[in-house]
């Protein structure tokens, strides 16, 4: 089966990978995607028993309908390959290479993985990538490693990687991420992948957390990193479109099959001409209300 490359992204959860607790809850709070993590939030002296728990959870959890991403551990590290093995033999969603920062970091990954599909009869294909996006080098090979492979789902930047990267540090008003943003998310677009937007870790700062989601999603972002459940819905909030975005989509639609009832190859809406982008706006919209259920199979409004 190959993977689900196009499905509603908005939220990106993490979860350690050597709790069982938040594992064992993670599908209960609607993430669009979860990320188990083997990367950061676990020691050197558990790597080993969150990769065993981490497997152990992607065949046995019920994770609500969430896609599973899993965070590897890095290609400079002795945990890399069993990574990739038990990554590939659990059957996770997709898998995750931090520290990304060529193509070649990517093709390398998805010939382990075909090594390993191989060896534990996986059907290859199966299985996305994504890569996170976290120097100065990753940002300025954002393009070529976007188009490295047909199975990359999306990039993600890590704020606090790339701006240590960069000798500086995180800031309210996010000018200095303004130029990986742009890259990052111009590199996804022109590839046709997802792009998420790095993690905002104060959860004391609601005002903040709005500020700068409805900042992302302004640029173009499809969704958003997160470390607590509660900014879940946060996120959700600033992405869904509004009913009056949603009459406006059913306007346009209504519109093409008015034209195509004429045998028009006009199509006009209270006197303006619409065209491509603003029908693809309007599909974008329509499909977003619909998998983030606001509207019914007829399209009518049954959000809040």
């Amino acid at each position: 089966m190959t993977y689900i490359k196009n499905r509603l992204r908005r939220t990106m959860m993490f979860v350690p990978g050597n709790n069982p607790a938040m594992i064992k809850d993670a599908g209960i709070y609607g993430a669009d995607s979860i990320m188990l993590d083997l990367e950061d939030s676990v020691s050197l002296t558990e790597k080993d028993a969150a990769r065993l728990l981490v497997y152990e959870a992607i065949k046995t959890v019920d994770f609500g309908g969430s896609e599973v991403v899993v965070r590897i551990n890095g290609q400079d590290t002795p945990f890399y390959q069993e990574d990739v093995k038990a990554m590939v033999k659990a059957g996770v969603d997709v898998i995750r290479l931090p520290k990304t920062e060529s193509a070649d970091m990517i093709k390398k990954l998805i010939a382990d993985m075909e090594k390993a599909e191989e060896e534990y009869g996986i059907e290859k294909g199966s299985i996305g990538v994504m890569a996170a996006i976290e120097s100065a080098k990753g940002v300025l090979n954002a393009p070529s490693i976007a188009t490295s492979t047909d199975l990359m789902m999306g990039m993600a930047l890590s704020g606090e990687d790339y701006t240590s990267d960069m000798h500086t540090h995180r800031y309210p008003d996010g000018r200095e991420m303004e130029f990986a943003r742009n890259m990052v998310l111009h590199s996804c677009r022109a590839a046709g992948i997802y792009a998420f937007d790095s993690v905002f870790s104060n959860m004391k700062d609601t005002e903040g957390f709005y500020r700068e989601t409805n900042y992302i999603h302004q640029l173009g972002f499809d969704g958003k990193s997160l470390v607590n459940p509660r900014q879940i819905p946060m996120v959700n909030k600033v992405f869904n479109p509004t009913k009056e975005e949603i009459e406006n989509a059913k306007n346009v639609q209504n519109a093409i099959r008015e034209a195509r009832a004429k045998g028009s190859g006009v199509i006009s809406m209270n006197g303006k001409m619409v065209d491509k982008p603003i029908v693809d706006k309007a599909n974008r919209v329509l499909e977003t209300a619909k998998a983030s259920n606001l509207i019914d199979e007829e399209g009518n409004y049954i959000g809040e």
